[in-house]
C-alpha cells in the first residue's frame, strides 16, 4: 500500500527540474558514528514509531487556540548537481535567510547532504543560530519510493544509508546538532520507505500548507497561497533555492507581518511536534 502525499504542481516542477541524470546515488564514504537520533544530544521531540515499528509520520500540530505555525524551508540539491553549481547555478538563497533573522522568525530548514556538502559555510551559520534547526531532507535528493515526480529512485537498501550520510555532511560541514527530522524528496513515501527509516530513529516531517513558490516569479501569489491555507498549528512547506524559487523572499515579507497581524506565532517544528501534534 502506498502512503504518498501528492501536492500542487509546484512540488512536481522542483522534483523534476531538480533531478539531473538517473544514476543511483554513491555509497556513503563513511557510516556516521552514531544513529540519526543521537545527531541531537539535547534529545528534541520526537512521536513514538507507528504501527508495525514504523517511522512515525507528523503533518501538523494541535490546532489551538495557542495560533502557532511553523515555516520550513527545503534546500535541495541532488547528488549530482555539482557541475551546475560550477557554471553558477544558485541552490542557495542568503537573502531569504537574511530576511528571516531581520523579522526573527524562528524555521525549519530541511537540508540534503549534497547541498551542505557545496555551501559549508552557509549550512554551518545556518546550524549554529538559535533562531533555526537544521533537519534531514536525504542526501542525495532522490526519490523513496517509484514514480515520484520524474525523480531518480533510491533502492531500498540505501534509503538508511542516503539519510545517515546526509547527517555525517552536515556534521563535516559544522553543523551541531541537527534535528532527528526527515522530510521525503518529493513528498513521496510508502511502507517500505518507512520500514527502511525505522533503525535511523527520525520522525518524518510533511506539511499541511503547500507555498506554491516552486519556480514562481508572482510573490504575492505564493503569499496568498499561504495565507488562505494556514491554520493554528500548520506547517508550511516553501524552498531555500535560488534558481528554483525565486519569488520565496519577497512572498516571506508579506507572509510574515500578515499572520503576526492575525495573531499567529512562529516556531520550529520542534515546538509543534513537543506540543504532541499528531500525524492525521
Amino acid at each position: 500500500m502506498i502512503i504518498r502525499v501528492r501536492q500542487v504542481a509546484a512540488v512536481c516542477a522542483i522534483g523534476a527540474a531538480l533531478t539531473a541524470c538517473g544514476a543511483t546515488p554513491e555509497a556513503p564514504r563513511t557510516k556516521p558514528a552514531h544513529p540519526a537520533r543521537s545527531a541531537a544530544p539535547s534529545h528534541p521531540p520526537t512521536l513514538a514509531p507507528g504501527p508495525a515499528g514504523l517511522t512515525p509520520v507528523f503533518k501538523h500540530g494541535p490546532r489551538t487556540r495557542d495560533k502557532a505555525v511553523a515555516l520550513t524551508f527545503d534546500a535541495d540539491m541532488t547528488a549530482d548537481q555539482g557541475a551546475r553549481a560550477a557554471a553558477g547555478e544558485h541552490f542557495d538563497n542568503p537573502s531569504l535567510i537574511a530576511a528571516l533573522r531581520g523579522l526573527k522568525v524562528p524555521a525549519t530548514v530541511f537540508m540534503t547532504g549534497r547541498w551542505a556538502e557545496e555551501y559549508p559555510a552557509e549550512a554551518r551559520s545556518i546550524g549554529r543560530d538559535p533562531l533555526f534547526e537544521v533537519a534531514n531532507h536525504s542526501y542525495s535528493h532522490y526519490a523513496f519510493t517509484g514514480d515520484c515526480y520524474g525523480l531518480p529512485r533510491v533502492s531500498e537498501d540505501r534509503m538508511r544509508s542516503d539519510v545517515e550520510r546526509a547527517y555525517t555532511a552536515f556534521r563535516r560541514a559544522g553543523v551541531p546538532d541537527a534535528m532527528p527530522y526527515f522530510r521525503f524528496p518529493g513528498g513521496c513515501y510508502d511502507r517500505t520507505a518507512l520500514k527502511a527509516l525505522s533503525p535511523a530513529g527520525v520522525t518524518a516531517v510533511q506539511w499541511d500548507v503547500v507555498s506554491g513558490d516552486a519556480f514562481a516569479t508572482d510573490a504575492d501569489a505564493v503569499a496568498s497561497q499561504v495565507l488562505d491555507g494556514v491554520r493554528p498549528g500548520s506547517v508550511v512547506v516553501m524552498h531555500c533555492t535560488r534558481s528554483a524559487a525565486p519569488a520565496t523572499e519577497r512572498a516571506v515579507r508579506r507572509i510574515v507581518p500578515e499572520l503576526r497581524a492575525r495573531g499567529y506565532r512562529f516556531v520550529k517544528v520542534s515546538e509543534l511536534i513537543g506540543a504532541k501534534g499528531g500525524p492525521s
